[in-house]
């Protein structure tokens, strides 16, 4: 590198330390940024406190088949009456009447006794199939062996996942298959899914990724011009386009390590108290960091469009308070509806699009799971859990890979953030400094 490159790059990294080293300095000495930050940790903590309280619930098991009941009072399970040929609707004819005589099953014996089988399923096919019928009820029916394969893929006894058009999943059963599940096993692990992919979108990405610079990056320029603090800063060899940029990594300086340390407790918190085998849970880490980036990418987009919009006026806070109500509409929108073309032209849009591209590479299983947990047949009367877990999953953007999706989400995120310093650094320019 020659002298007078070197010269320049001391001179700009000069600038740039300067600039950025005296906004964290006003961010520090102002009562307003903690204040800010303190409302934030105080909401997502509240939070927390829900998910723990879930967590610790007991969870009763629900016989969701009904072969646990007794409907003609002779003392045997309708599962175990049926499984041996006799009828479980006549009193008169039950197992006790066999030579030797059979001892009738406890009825906890046949709750929770068909659980899903997901580690089994073949996620890479068009259409999975997954299932195995622990109790025999299926496998071992007295019926043709082309009636236990009422879905029609050649495999007798399993579940297959289809989809829609519209991208919806569902699942068709061969009956009899996976039709009691362990609600102390699932329900835990909804919860904590649900919880995660709500806390992690509306939580993470709304809450710190638009309040934060809502507060702070909308008076980064607006406040110096306004005490008259802007007129030092361009006294000095520096254009204006540069005062922003380093403002701006001033702002970051101080907001990412604040949304990690966030994300740091979020995550070992969940991990304690989420379900698994061990004492803390280490496979959700690849999707809390996906949280993370899409947090710190929020908080540099909105935070160089609220910045943006202070250059543009006195009162640039009322020109960014309507747009986060589109923004925090449009995250709903991503819910309901994912294909929608308006979240191609947003911010959010795309951060919540890493999420839930990072969400098929952490939980592989995660559209079976989604597909049984919300079909009813499987729930009986308990009603199935995984309704919440259905609106708050969505697909990603792009048919190709979840690494690939998120690649483009950030540097379409990237992009928005350099167009809007392109915009901002032109108002500027020509914006007089009274």
């Amino acid at each position: 590198m020659s002298d007078e490159a070197t010269k320049a790059w001391a001179a700009l990294d000069r600038k740039a330390t300067a600039v950025a080293e005296f906004t964290l300095r006003q961010y520090r000495t102002r009562l307003s940024t903690w204040v800010v930050l303190g409302c934030v940790g105080l909401a997502l903590g509240t939070i927390l406190l829900f998910y723990m309280q879930a967590m610790s619930e007991e969870v009763i098991a629900v016989d969701n088949d009904g072969d646990a009941a007794d409907p003609d009072g002779d003392g045997y399970p309708t599962g175990q009456e049926v499984s041996l040929g006799t009828d479980p609707y006549f009193a008169l004819d039950h197992p006790g009447l066999f030579d030797p005589p059979v001892e009738p099953d406890p009825p906890e014996r046949w709750i929770d006794e068909d659980g899903p089988s997901f580690g089994e399923a073949n996620s890479t096919d068009e259409s999975p199939t997954f299932g195995f019928d622990d109790d025999g009820d299926c496998t071992g029916a007295d019926v043709p062996e082309r009636s236990k394969d009422s879905n029609g893929n050649g495999v007798a006894c399993d579940i297959v996942l289809r989809s829609t058009y519209s991208g919806a999943s569902y699942l068709l059963t061969d009956g009899a298959v996976d039709e009691d599940p362990s609600e102390a096993e699932l329900l835990p692990e909804v919860t904590h899914r649900a919880f995660l992919l709500g806390y992690g979108k509306l939580g993470l990405v709304f809450i710190v990724g638009i309040f934060v610079p809502l507060f702070l990056a909308s008076g980064l320029v607006r406040t110096e011009i306004s005490s008259g603090t802007m007129h030092y800063m361009l006294a000095k060899p520096i254009a204006r386009g540069e005062v922003l940029l380093y403002r701006m990594l001033g702002y970051l300086a101080l907001v990412w390590p604040v949304s990690a340390a966030l994300v740091l407790i979020s995550a070992l918190v969940t991990g304690l108290a989420a379900p698994g085998e061990g004492w803390l849970r280490v496979s959700d880490l690849g999707l809390w960091l996906a949280m993370l980036l899409a947090t710190w990418l929020a908080l540099l987009v909105y935070g160089m469009l609220f910045m943006t919009l202070g250059v543009m006026w006195r009162f640039g806070i009322v020109l960014a308070l309507p747009f986060a109500a589109w923004e925090f509409g449009l995250a709903f929108l991503s819910m309901n509806n994912p294909s929608s073309p308006l979240l191609r032209v947003s911010v959010i849009g795309w951060c919540l699009s890493i999420i839930d591209a990072a969400t098929r590479l952490v939980w592989k299983d995660h559209d079976l799971f989604v597909a049984y947990t919300s079909d009813g047949a499987y729930w009986g009367p308990s009603g199935p859990p995984g309704e919440a877990l259905a609106i708050l999953t969505s697909d990603a953007p792009f048919a190709v890979s979840p690494t690939w999706n998120i690649a483009i989400a950030v540097l379409v995120l990237l992009m928005q953030a350099g167009l809007v310093w392109l915009v901002g650094a032109a108002m500027f320019n020509g914006k007089e400094i009274a």
